[in-house]
């Protein structure tokens, strides 16, 4: 799985034809969102295929402005605080979370700067609070 980060305009009908679009080629969006930023919007989308999502925004020109790797984390739902936790131990590491969603299955899904650091503390929490 893998994060793509859209740019859509920020208008009625973008986030409906970029929808439709990945719909039609049979590509499943599995977390995710959309955020204004006036002109135009931000969004961020979890996918199996990145590129061929890609391909197919591009024929209807939406842009694909950069295809990430995420870390998929599981949290604790029964132990309240658990993102300012996580997210801790991340800044601790000295990794910067530039996205943050949750996916269908309500796991925590980041981007981060720094992808191999921010793995490694995603292995760290879970040897410790999945043992």
């Amino acid at each position: 799985m893998q994060d793509i980060e859209i740019i859509l305009e920020n208008k009625p009908g973008a986030l409906a034809l970029m929808g439709e679009t990945l719909g039609k080629i049979k590509i499943s969006l599995e977390g995710g969102g959309v955020f204004q930023t006036g002109k135009t919007a931000i969004a961020h989308f979890l996918v199996e295929e990145a590129e061929k999502a890609k391909e197919a925004l591009a024929k209807v020109q939406i842009e694909v402005a950069k295809i990430n790797n995420v870390i998929i984390q599981k949290l604790r739902q029964d132990v309240p605080g658990q993102l300012g936790m996580f997210c801790r131990k991340m800044a601790e590491a000295n990794v910067n979370i530039l996205v943050q969603y949750s996916d269908h299955s309500n796991q925590l899904i980041v981007v981060v700067d720094d992808y191999e650091r921010g793995k490694k503390v995603s292995e760290e929490w879970i040897k410790e609070w999945w043992g």
